[in-house]
Parts: structure tokens; C-alpha cells; sequence
């Protein structure tokens, strides 16, 4: 398999969109164990210069949400989604931290709406309440609140747009990561270029399920700005939808963070005349929400080719339920399998096991009817496909070919459920003895 890093390279600088100002350095939450490289970006600042920007967010639900899940929920409803700068740190995910972890996240909150008040165009609208905050790392600790108050201070003199300020960005976020992920893309709306530029991170506690904020996993994190003009409540409703089926459709390792966040920035620097609107322009709303899924998709898929340990990316298909919620449910409960992740590192083509997950997926809307179930090994290469099972019956499968098959670095997974006309995507991969290894001292 080749080095996960190759999934990482450069960007030209008029890729990325426009009216942003990225940062990222090292302010000691970090351990920098080899002295001999440069230490480890663990603080990074994105602010948008526009007072107009639109921002959304969607969040873990898991119950023990961590301060900065809830300061950034807070912050989203004091501005009613118009804060326009973020906010991460690396090393220590301040959650489970009580008062003080409140109180610290805040903190990070007032010192970047500082940097907001001198980078940004203030003139139209208040610097206060503007930044949403991320961390990632371990659970339990406190910040080291001093360190990173000074880092965000001096990340006011490196504050750029372009490649070298986004990667430096990118790096603040990775914790067992082993590559920056960073992508951009653009596209043309109604002739305007609009263009999206996408961090994230994760490698292991990796099974989001993220919905929008209401009231009140190492973690997967990510933030999506892009230059287009969009309305707060639209770019809400596209990024939940874009969420669903991306970031919330992977898995790693089953475990869903106390962390987990989606970040999204609108602020129509792309000169756009009017913000898209899901009500009064439905048409142009599809566009962008197709898009930002699209995009989406391809940053939830570096966190899955970057798991820690894996050797294999999987897809999980689900087709022909009756719902998208019943062919999401299958396809989740399939990839967070051990059973099944321990075959594929295995390279072992025990297709049992895919069914007895898919039997006791719970929750359907329709029960499933096990005559109607079809199963297929797909791979990548393009080759000829291997089916296993075709409507309940099971075929005479060539093991030879199923171990060439599973010897690929990526494959397919397909169940053919016979019900209906709805499909699902999940993407996942193996559970390797490289993963307990990893996750047996991440502390130290």
C-alpha cells in the first residue's frame, strides 16, 4: 500500500476562495518529542473579511458534547448564523472539563474576535461573538489557556490566503492524522466562479452522527468555506444534507467523538448580486447544495483512507430499499462491523458476516426480506465482479478470485436489498493489529 501522504499536494494559491485569511503554528499543547524537525502546528485561526458571512454547523449528539460543541452552538445563535471567523486546537479536546472548560473556550473566542476586529471589514456589522471553536485530542484535560491565548495573538502576523497559510491550517488540526487534509474545488453558478477550499481531520474514533445545533470521537473535525453568497438558514438546510451523506456516512472504528463538527462559511466575496436561498431560489439552492455535497463527500473520504491502521478503503452500497434512512442504517451497521472489518484486514471472503450485520441492522422502516437479498464483491480495478449471494440464494464462489479480490487496496461492497428504488453510501475500512497499537498509548 502506498504512503497515505500521497493523497496530500499542493494547491495553486487562486484555487482557494476569496475574502479569507488562514493561519496556522505551534503553541505547545503539542509534544514535540523530535527536536530535529520542526514542532507540530497545534493552533490554527480562519476568519473571513467579510461582515456579511453566512456560517453553519453540524454537531455530535453525542451527550457528552465538549465546551467548544456548545460555545459554538451558542455563538451560532447569538449571531444567528453570522460568525465569520474559527478557531482550533490540536492536542487536547477539551471536553469532559466542567466550568472551566466553558470558560476557556470563551476565552479563545473573545481573543480571535480581536484578530477579527483588525483583519476583518468591521465597518457593517459587530466584531464580538464571531468565532466558532474546535478542539481535538484527549478527553479530560484541561486547555492549556495560556499558550494558546499567546498563540492566537501571534497568529495575527502570519494571517494569509493562498496554499501555504491554508496547509498551515490543515496541519493545526491533525492529531493521529498522517497527512494535511486539504482540498479545493470551484465550480460556475449562473456565470459566477464559486470556489469552496475544505479542511479536515481524523484517523480513529471515527462513526459521526452530526445533526444541525439545537439546545443544548480522536475526533473528526472539518470546516467548509467558500466565497459564494448564501443565507444563513439555506446554508444550514445544504450543509445537514451534505453531512448525511459524507461526513455521517464513514466509519473507522464504530466510536462517536465527543468533538465531532462541521463548520461552514459563506461570504459571497465571489461578487455574486444576490445570497442563494432555498425558497426563493430553489433552482440555484439544488446547485450549490449538490456541490457542497460533492465536495464534502471527497473530504470524508481522506479520513477514511487515512484510519488509523487501515490497509483497505471499503464502500459499502446499499441499494433498492424503501428509504434512504433504512439504506443508511444498513450500510452503517455493515461498516462499523469488527467482524467484518476483521475479514477485510484478513483478506478472508467470509460474506456471513456481512449478512448477519445487514439481519440485525434495527430500527427499519421495512423489515427485510432475506429472499430478495442479492451480494456482490466489486473491485476497483474494474475487473469482473464476484456475487456471493443472489436473492437469498448462495453461489458457488470461486475463492481464488475472492482473495484477489480482497488483496486489492479498494473494493465494493454491494447489497442488493429488492424492495425498493432508494440507495446509500458508506465508506469504511479494515480494522488492523496497527489500530489496538495505536489506540493502546495514545496518551503518551
Amino acid at each position: 500500500m502506498p504512503p497515505k501522504d500521497h493523497h496530500f499536494q499542493p494547491i495553486a494559491d487562486e484555487s482557494f476562495p476569496q475574502g479569507y485569511l488562514a493561519a496556522g503554528l505551534y503553541c505547545g499543547i503539542k509534544k514535540h518529542k523530535d527536536t530535529s524537525k520542526p514542532p507540530p502546528n497545534d493552533l490554527g485561526v480562519v476568519i473571513s473579511t467579510s461582515p456579511r458571512t453566512a456560517s453553519a454547523a453540524c454537531f455530535t449528539l453525542n451527550a457528552f458534547k465538549a465546551a467548544p460543541v456548545v460555545v459554538s452552538g451558542e455563538v451560532l445563535a447569538i449571531t444567528q448564523g453570522r460568525a465569520r471567523a474559527l478557531v482550533v486546537n490540536s492536542g487536547c479536546a477539551n471536553a469532559v472539563t466542567g466550568k472551566q472548560g466553558m470558560q476557556d473556550a470563551w476565552d479563545m473566542v473573545r481573543t480571535t474576535d480581536c484578530l477579527v476586529a483588525t483583519h476583518g471589514d468591521g465597518a457593517a456589522g459587530s466584531v464580538e461573538n464571531q468565532t466558532l471553536v474546535m478542539s481535538t485530542g484527549v478527553i479530560g484535560q484541561l486547555l492549556p489557556t495560556e499558550k494558546i491565548l499567546q498563540g492566537i495573538g501571534k497568529a495575527s502576523s502570519s494571517l494569509a490566503g493562498g496554499f501555504k497559510a491554508w496547509e498551515a491550517l490543515a496541519r493545526a488540526f491533525m492529531t493521529t492524522d498522517t497527512f494535511p487534509k486539504l482540498r479545493a474545488r470551484s465550480f460556475d453558478l449562473n456565470g459566477t466562479t464559486i470556489r469552496f477550499a475544505g479542511i479536515d481531520k481524523g484517523a480513529g474514533m471515527i462513526h459521526p452522527k452530526m445533526g444541525p445545533p439545537g439546545p443544548p470521537h480522536a475526533t473528526l473535525l472539518g470546516v467548509i468555506a467558500t466565497d459564494a453568497a448564501v443565507s444563513p438558514k439555506s446554508l444550514q438546510s445544504a450543509l445537514t444534507w451534505a453531512v448525511d451523506r459524507s461526513f455521517n456516512s464513514i466509519s473507522i472504528d464504530g466510536d462517536m467523538s465527543t468533538n465531532d463538527t462541521i463548520i461552514a462559511f459563506a461570504n459571497g466575496a465571489s461578487g455574486m448580486e444576490a445570497e442563494i436561498d432555498e425558497e426563493t431560489n430553489p433552482e440555484g439552492y439544488k446547485i450549490f447544495r449538490d456541490e457542497l455535497t460533492g465536495f464534502a463527500v471527497d473530504l470524508a473520504k481522506l479520513v477514511v483512507r487515512d484510519g488509523e491502521g487501515a490497509t483497505k478503503f471499503v464502500t459499502v452500497s446499499v441499494e433498492g430499499a424503501t428509504s434512504y434512512t433504512d439504506a443508511h442504517k444498513i450500510a452503517s451497521t455493515v461498516s462499523a462491523s469488527s467482524l467484518v472489518k476483521c475479514a477485510l484486514y484478513g483478506e478472508d471472503a467470509n460474506w456471513g458476516r456481512i449478512l448477519c450485520a445487514v439481519g440485525y441492522t434495527s430500527s427499519l422502516s421495512t423489515p427485510i426480506d432475506p429472499t430478495k437479498i442479492s451480494l456482490s464483491f466489486i473491485p476497483a480495478d474494474g475487473s469482473e465482479h464476484l456475487k456471493l449471494l443472489t436473492k437469498g440464494e448462495p453461489e458457488i464462489v470461486d475463492e481464488v478470485r475472492a482473495k484477489q479480490i480482497l488483496e486489492q487496496e479498494e473494493l465494493e461492497i454491494r447489497i442488493e436489498l429488492g424492495m425498493g428504488k432508494e440507495n446509500a453510501q458508506y465508506y469504511t475500512c479494515d480494522l488492523s493489529h496497527e489500530y489496538v497499537t495505536i489506540n493502546g498509548d495514545y496518551r503518551s
